[in-house]
């Protein structure tokens, strides 16, 4: 066992200047190596291997962005199950309680999203108004 502070931390910063120069030789390698091939095609932005369509400047409906913190609640979820579960044994009773409050708590997360129609997509959008106009105005 090291028994001072730098034996101890010595394999740590090792793996780290070992990590750092693994990640810049690559890099230099790629660009020493590798090809530099110029033309209209190997310019043209690449989106998903088909060439690209529209503005990049579309606007997206706001239920993407919904959707898109929710799975990363229920991904969250996913992650503290884990750990709980390693415990569960040792924890007995008191875990089961924890565990039943955070998924209540989760579910009525879930609940709220699903009352507010997040997870409804064949409703119509509400149509945006971009440009208003006063009557009263001179």
């Amino acid at each position: 066992m090291p028994a001072s502070f730098p034996d101890l931390y010595f394999p740590v910063l090792l793996q780290v200047v070992i990590a750092f120069a693994v990640a810049t030789g690559l890099v230099a390698m790629a660009f020493l190596v590798g090809k530099r091939v110029r033309g209209k095609v190997k310019e043209m932005p690449y989106e998903c291997g088909i060439p690209p369509t529209g503005s990049a400047r579309e606007r997206f409906s706001v239920k993407f962005y919904l959707v898109a913190m929710v799975f990363i609640l229920f991904d969250i979820e996913a992650i503290f199950l884990y750990p709980w579960a390693v415990v569960y044994r040792e924890l007995k009773l008191f875990a089961f309680v924890e565990m039943f409050v955070f998924i209540a708590l989760i579910l009525a997360g879930f609940f709220y999203i699903w009352k507010k129609g997040v997870l409804n997509w064949s409703r119509e959008e509400p149509e945006v108004v971009t440009e208003r106009r006063y009557p009263d105005a001179v």
